[in-house]
């Protein structure tokens, strides 16, 4: 696998000092977003506030159990990560520390952040897609 596509769509969005009081360039960035890519099959649905990185929305809400939670623990080793819980759970690697994706659970849906130049990003988000399913466990 490789790392995700989107890097250049993400990256047309943002804009530096010089143009954060720019409406009309702001405008022209919004239409942007008219029409957003894919990875691994899950819609691109924003971007982490203060990360950037681009958001996936996934086709089922996650409730953290134990068992969805070690299933987390699961994927993140087989990319050679450890999960850090905080506010929700942050995938890092283990060598170095840096964050590679997060998993945000709310009432009404579920995402996952995936740092666009992450080698194996299309991979792991295709993993937790997978592997994070309550209805794969529940047949």
């Amino acid at each position: 696998m490789t790392r995700l596509t989107v890097g250049p769509y993400v990256a047309s969005l943002k804009t530096g000092p010089a143009l954060v009081r720019d409406r009309q360039a702001f405008l022209v960035r919004a239409q942007l977003r008219d029409e957003v890519p894919t990875a691994a099959g899950l819609p691109l649905v924003g971007l982490g506030g203060s990360c950037g990185k681009p958001a996936f929305l996934l086709p089922f809400l996650v409730r953290w159990t134990e068992q969805s939670t070690l299933t987390l623990e699961e994927v993140a080793t087989e990319f050679e990560c450890f999960v850090e819980y905080g506010a929700y759970p942050h995938l890092k690697l283990n060598e170095g520390g840096q964050e590679v994706a997060a998993v945000q659970d709310w009432s009404n849906m579920a995402m996952v952040f995936v740092r666009p130049g992450y080698e194996r990003g299309e991979e792991l988000l295709m993993r937790l897609r997978n592997r994070l399913d309550p209805r794969a466990t529940a047949n």
